[in-house]
């Protein structure tokens, strides 16, 4: 799952969200050396991962992918499902996708003393080119996996996987709506157990 995902997926809980968005650059045990919430934030994100890594509809549309992107088919189908997410906000959320990703930014501004110096880096290009809310829109999705594209030390065709998704549009958006019911449910589970340890 990719970062509106992710935040979604934090429940609103604010250390958890941070937590959540920084997880991807805090490696190993190094995630100790955060506040307990801010941990949990970070135990979650992982879960997440995991959870889609091992799910069934996500191999699948994976696995589509991988013939023509081989190890990157995960990175895109993240993208994809974000684009999922945010052109069906309304099904998930009563507050406004808008509203939603400006809060969000604002509090991992006020919050830049926790984001290690790479995920601030990353903050800045994303809050100028508003990519969470922008993930609704194929332009947005072809910008974020164009950029994906220049950053990959071998060529990886990722800037070409729009149209992979705009060929295949009703499969994988079915897929994604069965998908997150299901990680819904089994994220608030896990929310609950990690914070009543």
């Amino acid at each position: 799952m990719n970062y509106l995902s992710h935040l979604y997926l934090s429940f609103d809980n604010e250390p958890i969200t941070i937590g959540n968005f920084i997880a991807d650059f805090v490696k190993g045990k190094k995630y100790l050396e955060y506040p307990e919430d801010v941990q949990q934030g970070i135990l979650i994100h992982r879960e997440i991962d995991s959870y889609a890594d091992n799910h069934p509809i996500f191999l699948e549309g994976k696995r589509r992918l991988a013939v023509e992107y081989r190890h990157y088919a995960g990175v895109i189908m993240d993208v994809y499902y974000d684009h999922f997410l945010s052109k069906n906000w309304s099904d998930y959320s009563q507050e406004d996708l808008k509203t939603f990703c400006q809060r969000h930014y604002k509090l991992l501004r006020n919050n830049q003393s926790l984001l290690p110096e790479r995920c601030s880096y990353l903050l800045g290009y994303m809050e100028t080119g508003d990519w969470l809310y922008n993930y609704q829109f194929l332009e947005g999705i072809q910008f974020a996996l164009s950029g994906m594209a220049r950053r990959t030390s071998f060529k990886s065709g990722m800037e070409k996987a729009v149209k992979n998704l705009t060929d295949d549009y009703d499969r994988f958006e079915k897929e994604f709506q069965a998908f997150f019911e299901e990680i819904l449910a089994h994220i608030h589970n896990f929310t609950d157990q990690i914070k009543n340890k």
